[in-house]
């Protein structure tokens, strides 16, 4: 029952320091992912997480010269369908955690922004997992077996952070191939989380972002696409103190402009009354308008031109009605990052692909595990990356202290005297040579100076 090399000295050196770093396992107790015998939830925990960095599979794993010092079966199984651990708060924790490390390389002028958006978590081959409904693909326009991932992240611009997701099923019985087990404990984490699966839309993303935002998540800031843009959720999210910028469809709305209303207005139509932009560097944008959305809140809808039909164009609406329509359309872009997440998510980290489960409850909680390594992977990068880390300010440093060495001070000495002998520079008439070498000495380094100074003295 007693591994060689338990908990996190399973990892390689440089993730062992990272999980000591990051304070990985107080956080698993923190959200009550302990066990009272056999194997720790540590050690189970850094075994999955380790899998995909050592290209292998749990089948490889136990049919390796390894499997000797590895948990059975039975023991990784159990560890991802208890209902009881709370992967949510888990992961809630170590997000806040890294984000705040990063907050002290960013500058408190620059946005720090809120990105939420949806994805396809696809079971095409299952029939029994719980809870498995047809949702709609945004990519292939059809209807597939699965869940839609929405997810919560956070960004600075530089790096990107998931921060909280949820499994959405469908919200109607019809659409559902299985339903919720009968069997699970209506106490605990996993049946709170099944009833979020099935919820609406506009009431789980409001409790996303409350939780992140009380768990001490730093935003002022939140992006969404054109699915999300809906007045009441907009109005809500208004008013947790966040600025609410998104793309807006070409749909039939009422709007208040000019201080009328204008019933079942598209697009097109407010177009055709606003602004051009003449003094925007940006070519791309057109021009903007200022208007009054059915909830009674100002925004800013800047129109932008269409990359992939230049004779089209698409609309960005803002709730903060001070910012340029430049600064708009680049906070905007920074959405990009939650779509580039999806992406490694899924072809790099193995989501949905490592282990196939039937219940919810090993979907949520290999979901956060794979959440945690792009965690990990994005702190990493922020180290090894950002110009404000120290390895890479000492490096700067050495540059400098380079920059005017001994070599370099003594071919300044020696062009000032060529420039003397070139050009025949009398004593009475210009500077003295004398004065040329005090002012070359200011202005070399101190510690090349002090080592100068005897030397020019005797030559004196």
């Amino acid at each position: 029952m007693i591994i060689k090399n338990s908990g996190v000295k399973q990892l390689p050196k440089r993730l062992q320091y990272t999980f000591s770093e990051l304070n990985i396992a107080s956080y698993l107790r923190k959200a009550g992912i302990v066990k009272g015998l056999g194997f720790s939830c540590l050690t189970v925990f850094c075994l999955i997480f380790s899998m995909v960095f050592e290209n292998k599979n749990w089948f490889r794993l136990l049919q390796s010269s390894k499997k000797e010092d590895l948990p059975g079966k039975n023991v990784v199984y159990r560890f991802l369908n208890n209902p009881r651990f709370g992967w949510r708060n888990f992961l809630l924790d170590i997000s806040q955690d890294v984000i705040s490390k990063m907050a002290q390389l960013t500058s408190s002028k620059r946005k720090r922004v809120l990105i939420i958006d949806d994805s396809l978590y696809s079971r095409g081959r299952s029939n029994k997992v719980e809870l498995l409904a047809n949702v709609f693909d945004h990519t292939s326009s059809k209807f597939v077996k699965g869940f839609r991932m929405l997810t919560l992240g956070w960004s600075d611009g530089h790096s990107f952070v998931p921060i909280d997701f949820s499994l959405f099923s469908s919200s109607k019985p019809k659409n559902r191939y299985c339903e919720i087990s009968s069997s699970i404990d209506k106490r605990t984490h996993g049946y709170k989380r099944r009833q979020e699966a099935i919820q609406s839309t506009p009431e789980v993303v409001l409790s996303l972002v409350s939780r992140a935002l009380k768990a001490g998540v730093q935003a002022d800031t939140i992006l969404m696409d054109s699915w999300f843009m809906f007045a009441p959720l907009i109005k809500s999210l208004h008013n947790e103190g966040l600025t609410v910028i998104g793309m807006v469809k070409d749909l039939k709305q009422r709007y208040i402009y000019g201080g009328k209303w204008l019933t079942l207005v598209t697009l097109k139509d407010l177009y055709k009354k606003s602004n051009p932009d003449a003094n925007s560097s940006d070519k791309r944008i057109l021009s903007s308008v200022i208007v009054e959305i059915e909830s009674g809140i100002r925004a800013k809808i800047v129109f932008v031109k269409n990359i992939h039909q230049k004779r089209q164009w698409l609309a960005l609406l803002s709730t903060d009605c001070t910012l340029s329509n430049e600064e708009i359309v680049r906070c905007y872009g920074i959405r990009w990052y939650i779509e580039t997440f999806f992406k490694v998510a899924k072809s790099y980290l193995r989501l949905a692909k490592e282990f196939q489960g039937r219940s919810y409850d090993m979907m949520v909680a290999h979901t956060s595990i794979i959440f945690t390594r792009y965690i990990v992977l994005s702190w990493e990068s922020r180290l090894n990356t950002d110009p404000k880390s120290l390895g890479e300010l000492f490096f700067i440093m050495c540059d400098e202290v380079k920059e005017l060495d001994y070599q370099a001070a003594l071919t300044q000495l020696l062009m000032i005297m060529n420039s003397i002998v070139i050009g025949n520079v009398v004593e009475s008439q210009a500077i003295s040579v004398a004065e040329k070498v005090n002012i070359w000495l200011q202005q070399l380094p101190t510690y090349i100076r002090n080592k100068m100074l005897p030397a020019v003295a005797i030559a004196s």
